[in-house]
């Protein structure tokens, strides 16, 4: 991509009233393959809000340590997201988009008081079984030295490949037996939405999650991720490493959830189940990126 693809973002808030365009689109035409715009969006010298910082810690149980908890940055790149979603060339619609999997890699520790550089730009977009998958790539950077990136993959329904129906389910595993119990309350959605700014109605009220085919709302998988990585924040690496999620079922809130994990030479696994301790919301890694 050349820099003549790339377009700094001054006014986040004037996408709004777009959004109800895109939300409309209707998408590739049949028989049409989808293709992503190669464009990409930038924000430049990105200064801390205090305020904004501690109510991010307090909805995710992160310490307050001088240094920005690892899924922070990601909140920079919400209105980038936005941007390129709702960009004229972009072919599905906003609404219905599931983050499916999502990889931050930390280059070092990022400190509270540094101006940040962030940029993202659609990745590969892939054709799957049930429809289509497609990455954003994210990246900032300090003074020229890229400190973090991350690769959220989106998953988009219909006019996939179709088939597996032959597929063998898997064995039902065995409920966890080591774990941490959190409640995680129903307006969960709501604090997270407002710090985040992922207002998402799936995340808010019974009511308007039922509007888009959830019997009630769903917890934030951004959320899911910060609030493990918060759990394991004395165990994750002091030099550079990546985390690696797959967000799996849904979480209904109010909820009660099990947290598990593992360490061992080659670092961290961890799960995030539903009360029975089977069902699984979330499941990641983290690994040294040295």
């Amino acid at each position: 991509m050349t820099t003549a693809n790339i377009r700094e973002l001054r006014n986040a808030p004037a996408m709004l009233p777009l959004f109800a365009k895109a939300v409309l689109r209707a998408g590739v035409k049949p028989g049409k393959s989808p293709a992503l715009p190669g464009i990409g969006v930038r924000l430049r010298d990105v200064v801390l809000d205090q305020k904004h910082l501690a109510s991010y810690r307090k909805v995710c149980a992160f310490p307050a340590d001088k240094h920005l908890p690892i899924t922070y940055p990601h909140l920079h790149a919400h209105p980038l997201f936005m941007s390129l979603l709702l960009h004229e060339d972009f072919p599905f619609a906003a609404m219905g988009l599931v983050h499916v999997r999502n990889r931050i890699t930390q280059y070092r520790r990022i400190n509270e008081r540094e101006q940040l550089d962030v940029e993202c730009r659609f990745g590969d977009l892939v054709q799957v079984e049930k429809g289509f998958e497609f990455s954003i790539l994210t990246s900032v950077s300090t003074a020229g030295e890229l400190v973090w990136e991350s690769e959220s993959t989106m998953f988009r329904r219909g006019g996939g490949t179709g088939g597996g129906k032959d597929k063998k389910a898997p064995a039902a595993p065995e409920p966890v037996a080591t774990f941490e119990q959190w409640k995680v309350p129903g307006d969960t959605g709501r604090r997270y939405g407002a710090v985040s700014g992922d207002r998402n109605p799936i995340h808010l009220y019974p009511l308007t999650a039922k509007l888009f085919g959830f019997k009630r709302q769903i917890v934030h998988g951004m959320w899911s991720k910060a609030r493990c990585l918060a759990a394991l924040h004395d165990q994750l690496p002091e030099g550079p490493f990546t985390v690696d999620v797959q967000f799996k079922l849904p979480m209904f809130i109010p909820a009660t959830v099990k947290f598990a994990h593992e360490q061992d030479a080659e670092g961290v696994d961890f799960r995030l189940l539903a009360n029975d301790g089977v069902k699984p919301h979330l499941s990641g890694t983290v690994r040294s990126a040295s």
